[in-house]
Formats: structure tokens, C-alpha cells, sequence
């Protein structure tokens, strides 16, 4: 038993399917006569005081506020060391994926414009289409096993990574609200002195973090939403010198520590805090409104068409080649997989309003095109054919199939 759990926590596939479940018991839980219960339980205050200082918020905004923080500076140790040492590194690899992954941004949210382009507090939802869930998008695609080539499972891997890169400039450049002069300025000191200590080789990753989380508070309270104060604390983090293997590197033990509790923690916590939606007195024509149905249609509609479109006339006009043993229709379901947006949809999403009667649009929308991206994907990479095998050249012999 224990040994059936432990793998399955190591596979691929456990984050994705642990936030469908945790996704399934929020929207279970929120029609049920629990749900009142629930909503007091995320509205709980918690207060953290230093001396003088002091913060306040409901639990669901330490959630928001907090722990995705912590998932930022997971993204930001992961986008780092892709860029530096990984396929973010290789302009040869990176190219197509980089294209593909601005087609997934810009059309989805295009559509999502079109449907809202007269209500001007709706538009402000423009990038919530927009986004890719990496767990859940990996784990359809780890679910399948070997009907999906490694080539194409690293290239919605990178697509998902540039994904979150785009989130980020997102979230710092149109999601702020006041500016606070003066917590910005200790923002900037808080900076200054983690690049000081890279500079100086500090390699121990204790005193960046206590200073990423003096600049967590400081990024909170000057209207830059606080999650950025993960990424940034990442992007300061020393990765490459030192002498160690690659593996006792504290970076790489960082984000290895960090990597369990973000996918069985942070995430599911979020989903269950955000997740949840009502069904009462719930229409069809909720399911039409601009809102959810531009969430909806940008994610499904518009993710696939800007991926596969993007990576089609890259790989028509000669600029990259076929990921190894792809072919058209399973590159078409893997640009379906990336339309899963999920978790960093959602979360866009409690950036974009704060008025609750966008909620149950937010939601809808999001699970709609999510859950659809995912069962067509799935679908297709089911049962789309494998790519013809390609026949040993002459004089050589095929190891797999020679003779003992």
C-alpha cells in the first residue's frame, strides 16, 4: 500500500489529479448545506504583528496572497534554471515554443475582448484566458504514457514555463492598484541587498528567503500584487559557481524541497479556496453570458488555434521541424492540453475584480474551458496515430529486433 501511494505521488500525473479532486470537493461542497460554513472558514481574519506592524486578512486572501507567493518563486527558481541551464537556453529549442506560447496568449485574449470589448470593468478579465495550468496540462499529457513523444511533452513543458513568464509581466503590468512611494522604495532595498549578497557568493539560501519575505510584505503593501515578490526572490537566488554537483546545488535543493509542497499543498489549497461554485439558480443563459463565455471560448477556442496555428506556420515556413515522432494531429492535441488554464486562470482572475458577482462567471468559465481543453486533448492523443517508424539505413542493423 504504501509503496502503490509512493509511486503514484512521484509519478507525473499526481499534482494534476490531486487538484481535480480537490476541485471536484470545492464545487461538491459549495452546493451543499456546508457551503455558508466554508465561506466563514476561508473569511477567517488572521493577524501577524511585528512590534508595530502588523497584517490582517481573511484566510482566503493568505492563501492568494501567501502561499501562491510561494509558487511564484517555485515558477521563478524553475524559469530560471530553464534559462540558464534548460530548453529556455537553446535558441534552437526554445523558438518554436516561445511562438506558440504568445499565439495561446494573444488570440485567447482577443476573443475574450471581442465578447466584453463594451462592458469596460468585464474587459479587465482579457488576460484570464490566457494562461496554461502546468500540472494539470502535464498530467493529461503523463496519464498517456508513450502516446505522447517526450519531444512534444518538453515542448508544452517550455510552452507552459514561457506561459508563466508572460503571467508574471502580466500580473506586474496591468493588474496594480495604488502605488505606495515608500513601501516601493524598501521593495528596492530589499532587492539591492539579495543582488549585493550574489555578488558577494553567498550561496546559502536562508538569508535570501528571510529577505524575500521582508520584501513580500513590503511588495503587499505597495499595490504590486505580492506573489511577484516570489519570482523576484528566485530571480536573485545564486544558481550556477560553487563546485557542487548538480543536485546538492542549494538552488536545486530549493526548488526540490519546495516542488511537494507546492503540488500537494499550495495548489490544492488554492483550488478548494477558489474553486468552488454554486450551481443555484443557475440558467443556461449563465453559461452564454460575455464573461464566462469569453473565458470559456478563449481558453478552448482560443488556445488551440493560437498554439497549433503558431507552431503550424513555424513548422511550414521552415523555421523549426516536427518535434521528434509528432505528427500533426498529436501536436493539435497537445495545443488542445495547453487550454487547460485552471489554477493560474483562476488566479488572474481574483486579480482581475473584486466585485463577487464575477465570481460564478469567473468560475464557470474557467471549469468550462478547462475541462473541455482537457477531454478533447486526452481524445485525440488517444487515438491519433503514431508517427510511421522510420526504417533503419542500409547496412544497418536494427538492435531492437536483431537476433541473439
Amino acid at each position: 500500500m504504501h509503496r502503490t501511494v509512493y509511486r503514484f505521488l512521484q509519478s507525473d500525473a499526481a499534482p494534476g489529479i490531486v487538484l481535480i479532486a480537490v476541485a471536484a470537493l470545492a464545487i461538491i461542497l459549495a452546493n451543499t448545506v456546508l457551503a455558508p460554513a466554508i465561506q466563514a472558514f476561508l473569511g477567517t481574519k488572521l493577524s501577524l504583528s511585528f512590534g508595530s506592524l502588523g497584517l490582517s486578512k481573511p484566510l482566503v486572501l493568505w492563501i492568494n496572497d501567501g502561499l501562491m507567493a510561494v509558487f511564484f518563486l517555485l515558477v521563478g527558481l524553475e524559469i530560471k534554471r530553464e534559462a540558464l541551464e534548460g530548453a529556455l537556453s537553446q535558441p534552437s529549442q526554445i523558438a518554436m515554443p516561445v511562438v506558440a506560447a504568445a499565439g495561446g496568449m494573444i488570440v485567447p485574449a482577443a476573443i475574450f475582448a471581442a465578447l466584453n470589448w463594451n462592458d469596460a470593468t468585464a474587459l479587465r478579465g482579457w488576460a484570464i484566458p490566457a494562461a496554461t495550468d502546468i500540472a494539470f496540462s502535464i498530467g493529461v499529457l503523463a496519464v498517456l504514457g508513450r502516446r505522447v513523444p517526450l519531444a512534444l511533452k518538453l515542448f508544452l513543458t517550455t510552452l507552459a514555463i514561457v506561459d508563466d513568464l508572460g503571467a508574471i509581466v502580466v500580473i506586474a503590468a496591468f493588474y496594480t492598484s495604488d502605488l505606495s512611494g515608500l513601501a516601493l522604495g524598501l521593495a528596492g532595498v530589499c532587492i539591492a541587498a539579495m543582488v549585493a549578497l550574489n555578488l558577494l557568493g553567498l550561496r546559502r539560501a536562508g538569508p535570501y528567503l528571510l529577505i524575500g519575505i521582508a520584501l513580500w510584505v513590503c511588495v503587499l503593501k505597495s499595490g504590486v500584487h505580492a506573489t511577484l515578490a516570489g519570482v523576484i526572490t528566485a530571480f536573485c537566488l545564486p544558481l550556477r559557481g560553487g563546485g557542487e554537483a548538480h543536485d546538492d546545488r542549494p538552488f536545486i535543493r530549493l526548488e526540490h524541497a519546495l516542488q511537494p509542497w507546492v503540488a500537494f499543498f499550495i495548489m490544492p489549497a488554492f483550488a478548494f479556496a477558489n474553486a468552488g461554485v454554486s450551481f443555484a439558480g443557475l440558467t443556461p443563459a449563465h453559461l452564454v453570458e460575455p464573461v464566462s463565455l469569453g473565458i470559456a471560448a478563449g481558453l478552448f477556442v482560443g488556445k488551440q488555434i493560437g498554439v497549433f496555428g503558431a507552431a503550424a506556420l513555424f513548422i511550414r515556413s521552415g523555421l523549426a521541424a516536427m518535434p521528434a515522432q509528432g505528427t500533426w494531429a498529436k501536436l493539435y492535441g497537445v495545443s488542445l492540453c495547453a487550454g487547460i488554464g485552471f489554477t493560474m486562470s483562476l488566479f488572474i482572475g481574483t486579480l482581475a475584480w473584486d466585485d463577487p458577482a464575477y465570481a460564478a462567471p469567473l468560475r464557470i468559465g474557467v471549469l468550462g474551458g478547462s475541462i473541455l481543453s482537457a477531454v478533447l486533448g486526452y481524445l485525440v492523443l488517444r487515438w491519433a496515430p503514431d508517427a510511421p517508424a522510420q526504417r533503419p539505413a542500409a547496412g544497418r542493423v536494427d538492435k531492437d529486433r536483431a537476433l541473439p
